[in-house]
């Protein structure tokens, strides 16, 4: 089995712009995807890092909100984690172009799982 690989980091921020920026401009990431309510998503080629635009309509608070592991195959591992006693990851809906299923962990932190990554396509998610 491949071992799956972290590639994917999340937090919900009050300015995704002002924060998509800074990232850009003091680490060199590079600004890949924009959803329509203004969440920016940045990479440094490797690990892609989501900045969520926190919404006054949404219940969930600035900070760290979910990772991501890219996986070679998501029902085998939905299969373990269900063994493991929590509930099998769900297909997340939405039109990103990533992070398919969306799971927790015994003390309840939201992971993603993805086949085909969280890169922006044409970057090469085998490196590293």
């Amino acid at each position: 089995m491949t071992r799956p690989r972290l590639r994917h980091l999340a937090f919900v921020v009050q300015d995704a712009e002002r924060m998509a920026a800074f990232y850009c401009e003091q680490f060199g990431m590079d600004l890949f995807h924009t959803d329509p309510d203004g969440s920016r998503f940045v990479t440094d080629g490797y690990l892609n890092l989501a900045l969520i635009q926190q919404r006054l309509d949404g219940d969930v608070a600035t900070g760290f909100n979910h990772f991501g592991f890219q996986v070679a195959d998501v029902p085998p591992v939905a299969d373990r984690l269900a063994e493991a006693g929590v509930p099998r990851p769900v297909l997340r809906g939405g039109d990103r172009p990533f992070a398919e299923y969306r799971a927790i962990d015994p003390e309840g932190n939201w992971f993603d799982l993805s086949e085909h990554g969280f890169l922006p396509p044409g970057i090469n998610t085998e490196a590293g």
